[in-house]
């Protein structure tokens, strides 16, 4: 092969692969909108509906490892394609539960989905590092995690015109329905849930064509059979207390994420949002998508396209992040960022209306650098171990399936002024982590 056409092979590799951070990206915001349409569809209380997050989260605790250990069997190429074909089964299995409208179904259905993404989370940052130069490595993860956090940006738009967009009735509307207005609304709910998932599926299955025609290079070791025992990391203390970062940081950004369309509702802000120059100019978007005027589009979707902001500030924020650690030591950052996360949220529990909301939106630009960060901090002194540590970090995702849902039962019982402590208690940990633990450790 020529020099020209090995860097081909190589852009064409890079191009098919980043699209994979896109679209679990995409993906997982999008889980996010289902909470609000399910909750009332099937009269859930918060607790049941942090569920989804829970079945979506559960998966990365029970296979990251097991996923490992399988891509270390059968090739990282090959283990994509397992996870792209998992995704989009999980996918499909959205139009059986829509059309029936069994809960449990939901459930299973994003346990499968999230199955996949965790196996792609796995293989894809691997091969990211190795299409090309090794000096320009770093480079390639940043541009590929520029495309995640565009995902999860343009998902909160997409989901306020698909699925948050229309009015649900409660049960009482429900029943006051002829047999077959109530039969007519049921297909309605359902296509609303049924047409997004079914396009994902068909995008996960074109995205295994395409990864399974491309020549991806080889990973030195990666058919090795010999998988390390994982006791020797967990005595490294950096490592262990990374590993309830990542599990507090992840639990915390999916709960404000889960629950803020719900916050929304209850500060009644949304015709104030619709007069709005900048805030109502977002939630147009989602009603010209949905071709239809701001006016008609119901206060769940105006308030859940502003999520944009929350998942935007997040892509901002890893650019302006990756610049200032050039000056500024990660660690001290970090710390910086965890502290103003929870000022933030403070400061929103004392305000009301929509400086409310814009102070837990701003949450989510202090959310940018802590995976990242903290994932480097954990594994950085582990040498040779660090594939190890990485499945122990990996597992530590599982937070988003705990503490959604025990943000939710907070809320059900005390409101959201208490609830919010919960996130705040997650930001100290990472502050205390990345200001005072890891600096001893270092020392």
């Amino acid at each position: 092969m020529t020099s020209s056409q090995n860097t081909r092979s190589l852009r064409s590799a890079f191009v098919a692969v980043t699209s994979l951070f896109f679209m679990w990206g995409f993906i997982t915001v999008l889980v996010d909108a289902l909470i609000p349409r399910l909750k009332e569809v099937f009269e859930l209380t918060f607790l049941q509906a942090g569920l989804v997050q829970f079945a979506w989260f559960a998966a990365y605790g029970l296979l990251s490892i097991p996923g490992g250990n399988l891509i270390s069997r059968i090739g990282y190429q090959r283990g994509i394609l397992v996870g792209l074909a998992a995704a989009g089964l999980g996918c499909l299995l959205f139009y059986p539960a829509a059309s029936t409208r069994l809960y449990p179904l939901f459930l299973l259905a994003l346990f499968v989905v999230a199955g996949g993404i965790t196996i792609l989370q796995v293989a894809a940052n691997p091969y990211i590092s190795v299409l090309g130069a090794e000096e320009s490595a770093s480079s390639r993860l940043n541009l590929s995690q520029a495309f995640n956090s565009f995902g999860t940006t343009l998902a909160p738009v997409i989901a306020a015109s698909f699925l948050l967009g229309d009015q649900i009735l409660d049960s009482g509307a429900i029943e006051a329905l002829s047999e077959s207005d109530r039969m007519s609304y049921y297909a309605t709910e359902a296509a609303a849930v049924q047409g997004p998932f079914v396009a994902l599926a068909l995008a996960f299955f074109a995205l295994a064509f395409v990864v399974g025609r491309i020549s991806l290079p080889k990973i030195l070791g990666e058919e090795s059979k010999d998988n390390s025992p994982y006791g020797q990391v967990l005595k490294n203390r950096k490592l262990l207390f990374g590993a309830i970062g990542i599990f507090v940081y992840v639990g915390a950004e999916v709960a404000l994420g889960s629950y803020m369309v719900n916050y929304g509702l209850s500060l009644n802000i949304v015709d104030e949002i619709k007069t709005s120059k900048l805030l109502g100019s977002m939630a147009g978007v989602a009603a010209l998508i949905k071709g239809i005027d701001i006016s008609g589009l119901d206060a769940k979707g105006v308030l859940g396209a502003l999520l944009t902001f929350y998942w935007g500030g997040a892509m901002l924020g890893r650019f302006a992040g990756s610049a200032l650690m050039q000056r500024i030591a990660p660690s001290k950052l970090l710390a910086c960022a965890a502290l103003f996360a929870c000022s933030f949220i403070g400061l929103s529990i004392l305000s009301h209306g929509v400086t409310a909301l814009l102070l837990t939106l701003f949450v989510g630009f202090c959310n940018s650098i802590m995976f990242p960060t903290i994932f480097t901090l954990a594994i950085e002194d582990l040498g040779d171990l660090k594939p190890q540590g990485s499945g122990v970090l990996c597992t530590a995702i599982v937070g988003g399936a705990f503490i959604p849902p025990a943000m939710g039962a907070l809320v059900d019982g005390a409101g959201f002024g208490v609830a919010f402590a919960l996130p705040m208690v997650c930001y100290l940990y990472i502050a205390w982590y990345s200001g005072r633990l890891v600096p001893s450790i270092q020392a």
